[in-house]
């Protein structure tokens, strides 16, 4: 099973990297559009669009940036169970290899 399965816990860190820089984009867009107002675009139906934008645009990214925010967190503890599990395993194999060479282990 181990043939089939692994994980790269240095391609989990750059993806959480991609997911922050994600959420950075999505704030500087949203930013950088909190500036425009619709009453300065032109007529009023325009306007009114502009501002139904607007809103439905903050909504959705305030929505996208929690659901980036809770991969980011899943991620992040995946990240750190494989971190520990593959601590846990070479400390394991370290104190294996210690007491086969100890002569701590007995022969029958």
């Amino acid at each position: 099973m181990g043939d089939h399965f692994k994980t790269d816990t240095d391609q989990l860190g750059q993806f959480l990297k991609t997911l922050e820089g994600c959420v950075r984009d999505l704030n500087e867009a949203r930013s950088a559009l909190a500036h425009v107002r619709a009453d300065q675009i032109g007529t009023k139906r325009l306007d009114e669009a502009c501002d139904g934008f607007q809103a439905r645009w903050k909504y959705g990214s305030e929505q996208t940036k929690q659901m980036i925010d809770a991969v980011s967190e899943g991620v992040k503890s995946n990240k750190k169970s494989y971190e520990e599990v593959e601590e846990a395993l070479e400390k394991a194999f370290k104190h294996i290899a210690e007491q086969g060479t100890s002569g701590g282990g007995s022969a029958k």
